[in-house]
């Protein structure tokens, strides 16, 4: 076994970017309770420790059958080509004994970083049990900085963005990480995914409940399939998402919304609510330098194309 773990500083605390701390209310005795400022990184920290501990959706490892074809399992899209053999692949705050474990019985040298040590937990046990070398690294997606500038060929991001407040303190942290012309994927959460109603009104139709120019973040529910209980979670808008992955040095080659609708589900249930709104957009971006702006979609274009390129 090959493994490696970077854990948090000994004080227990994490760097912050963003907003910084946010209020949390904690119970100290009966009748009596303290508001304490956690920052939304511990927070998020402790909430998917938890939800670990209840097994709930989101940290389940990979299935025996996922492993059958694992290029394919991982490869809906063709994005990936010919495979990932030999490539080096950051799998960021993508704990949970799924990605890590399947990028690396295809063929890729697998690092894994993610905030939750529980997380973390399931893909070191599913890499024991399969003999598969994954490095595992402890820390939050916006704080790369233990890694060498270009380490990694490819960067894949399932949905996380939306648990911290900054997403291009998360863009830039991967520019800095993946190599002149790497590629990054990632899926998010979208915004008006987030700002509907879970349940539908008596019409049958889900109202936009949160608005779209709005700080600080969302507030809490309970047993919804588009959001994770007990998280702080925040709304991206679409300037920060696209804009900012643009701002940060990337050029989008390709988007895609996974469809999830099914025409024939019940009102409330996760596949009726997407007949409505697409829950999430997966983007495929390359990453650009002064030394590729010749290059846009993988194919050589004319010496005379120049890219806008951020300094």
């Amino acid at each position: 076994m090959n493994f490696s773990r970077l854990s948090r500083p000994a004080d227990g605390t994490y760097p912050l970017h963003g907003t910084g701390t946010v209020p949390t209310t904690i119970s100290t005795a009966p009748g009596r309770c303290l508001l304490q400022f956690m920052s939304h990184l511990e927070h998020n920290r402790r909430a998917w420790d938890t939800l670990v501990s209840r097994q709930e959706r989101h940290t389940l490892a990979a299935r025996d059958e996922d492993f059958a074809d694992p290029l394919a399992t991982i490869n809906a899209d063709g994005w990936l080509g010919e495979g990932v053999t030999g490539k080096r692949v950051l799998c960021l705050a993508a704990g949970g004994g799924r990605h890590s474990a399947l990028y690396a019985a295809a063929g890729g040298v697998v690092t894994v970083v993610d905030l939750s040590p529980a997380m973390l937990a399931l893909d070191r046990a599913v890499a024991a049990e399969r003999n598969l070398p994954i490095r595992i690294v402890e820390t939050s997606m916006d704080n790369l900085r233990m890694f060498a500038t270009g380490e990694f060929d490819l960067v894949v991001q399932p949905v996380s963005t939306c648990y911290v407040p900054d997403i291009l303190a998360v863009y830039r942290q991967v520019a800095w990480v993946l190599r002149p012309d790497g590629v990054y994927i990632s899926q998010h959460k979208s915004p008006v995914s987030l700002q509907c109603a879970v349940e539908p009104n008596a019409q049958g139709r889900y109202e936009l409940r949160e608005p779209y120019y709005r700080a600080g973040p969302l507030p809490d529910v309970t047993g919804s399939p588009h959001r994770e209980g007990g998280t702080l979670e925040y709304l991206h808008r679409w300037q920060e998402l696209i804009g900012g992955l643009c701002q940060a040095g990337f050029v989008i080659e390709d988007c895609r919304e996974p469809p999830h609708a099914r025409a024939s589900a019940a009102a409330g249930v996760f596949g009726h609510r997407s007949q409505f709104v697409a829950p999430y957009i997966r983007l495929k971006a390359r990453r650009v330098t002064a030394g590729n702006s010749s290059t846009f979609n993988g194919k050589n274009k004319d010496s005379s194309v120049n890219l806008w390129l951020p300094e």
